[in-house]
């Protein structure tokens, strides 16, 4: 291939420059958008199968199905426990107060909620914000699984005692699991831990602690 240089040469000197023209590999092109249409179409129709879910009791007293929120292709996924009274207003993880410490804590370490994937471990509210059910999670966690296998996330970041439990399938102290590199279930993806933004609104001497947490999710996608 010319440089630049030589072309410009070649050019004054009046000696005409062939170039090879690529053509386009249009079946590359079309079985690209065939993957891409397809991949759509998979996270879509598991979209559509959590909305209208109706596995265990909860869908009976739910106003809205909370599926996640934010890039499907994300690096970082968070996930918590269970939608709040906003959330199943709304529809949407993380909204109300908690939520804007959350966007807050994202924000401290240089990210946005159109950065990152957003959802819980139960996609409906348990009534009057109870902790989930072993009943529920069994039904509600295929749900959860999927999405990660299909996000693929670096990183997936458990807020809360709950989360972390049932990601994990442990009972330790979130205290203890903190500032640890672990694993989500038995796959190879890693899991940190950090305080829920709700716990934090409750015990803001804690706050320091999650910051902490935060810059450790930002060194390791770094």
């Amino acid at each position: 291939m010319l440089t630049k240089q030589q072309q410009y040469i070649l050019q004054e000197m009046g000696i005409p420059v062939w170039q090879e023209r690529i053509k386009p590999n249009i079946a590359t092109s079309e079985a690209n958008t065939e993957a891409i249409a397809s991949s759509m179409d998979v996270w879509e129709k598991l979209k559509q199968e959590a909305m209208s879910c109706t596995k265990c009791h909860l869908c009976g007293t739910r106003t809205n199905v909370v599926f996640g929120v934010g890039n499907p292709h994300a690096e970082l996924v968070i996930v918590g426990e269970a939608p709040g009274a906003n959330e199943d207003r709304l529809g949407e993880p993380f909204v109300g107060r908690a939520g804007q410490l959350l966007d807050a804590m994202l924000e401290a370490i240089d990210l946005q909620r159109k950065d990152i994937y957003i959802c819980n471990i139960l996609k409906c509210r348990p009534p009057n914000n109870r902790d989930p059910a072993p009943e529920e999670v069994a039904q509600c966690t295929p749900y959860l699984e999927r999405q990660i296998g299909y996000i693929k996330p670096k990183l997936i970041l458990a807020v809360g005692r709950i989360a972390a439990h049932y990601l994990l399938g442990v009972d330790t102290a979130l205290g203890k699991l903190r500032g640890q590199r672990l694993k989500f279930a038995n796959t190879e993806t890693d899991l940190f831990v950090t305080y829920h933004p709700a716990y934090l609104l409750r015990n803001p001497r804690d706050k320091a602690k999650a910051y902490q947490d935060l810059l450790q999710v930002k060194a390791f996608l770094s």
